[in-house]
């Protein structure tokens, strides 16, 4: 695959590409584009597995704590009092089950919850299509996620591209003019933005091209 270099935003994209899909630098006119949309990756933190054993220690502590201090308590002496500890008991108990169902673990791994934060990111600059994401996270130009990895960060997102492509169509029509068929095709080609034809027609009707 040809790729080349934007000028502007120094980000690659496919050398038939007319315009740049980070920044609008426009490659046949030379017209800058808008810096503001161009996502800058996150910086990697440090420290972060140190920080983690520190609490889990100190949850640690508190459990043998808590552990030893139930252990000390005197057991109930009626059975008034021994009635409303068990209700107290199992209203406890199913409280913490219903927390459980109304808030699952999340089924991503480590690297594809860093994927989705990385695409969230992109998603609050600029307009991308689900093809254009995943090629973006995945990419050696990009951000180099694992190509499974990208996918699946991406399809847990809720993400609607037809407003997505609607959002890069306005930003193509502020740089420059297009007819609808001009646009649909800029939006919808690998070369461009690689939105499906559906999103395409949407979103250039959307921006007032059509």
């Amino acid at each position: 695959m040809s790729e080349k270099t934007c000028p502007q935003c120094a980000e690659t994209v496919k050398a038939e590409a007319k315009i740049c899909r980070f920044c609008n630098y426009n490659f046949e006119t030379g017209t800058p584009g808008d810096t503001r949309v161009a996502p800058v990756p996150p910086e990697k933190k440090k420290g972060l597995g140190k920080g983690c054993l520190v609490v889990l220690g100190i949850f640690v502590v508190l459990v043998i704590i808590g552990a030893i201090a139930g252990g000390d308590q005197k057991p109930a002496t009626n059975n008034t009092a021994g009635g409303k500890v068990q209700a107290a008991e199992t209203a406890l108990s199913s409280e913490g089950q219903a927390e459980a169902e109304e808030a699952p673990a999340s089924t991503l791994t480590g690297p594809q919850q860093n994927a989705a934060r990385t695409a969230q990111q992109y998603i609050s600059m600029s307009g991308f299509s689900r093809k254009g994401l995943i090629e973006q996270l995945s990419s050696d130009a990009g951000n180099g996620y694992d190509v499974a990895d990208a996918t699946a960060a991406v399809d847990s997102l809720n993400i609607d591209y037809n407003e997505q492509a609607a959002r890069t169509a306005k930003q193509y029509l502020d740089m420059t003019g297009f007819s609808c068929k001009g646009l649909i095709e800029q939006l919808s080609s690998s070369a461009g933005n690689d939105y499906t034809v559906s999103e395409a027609t949407y979103g250039a009707k959307q921006a007032g091209a059509c």
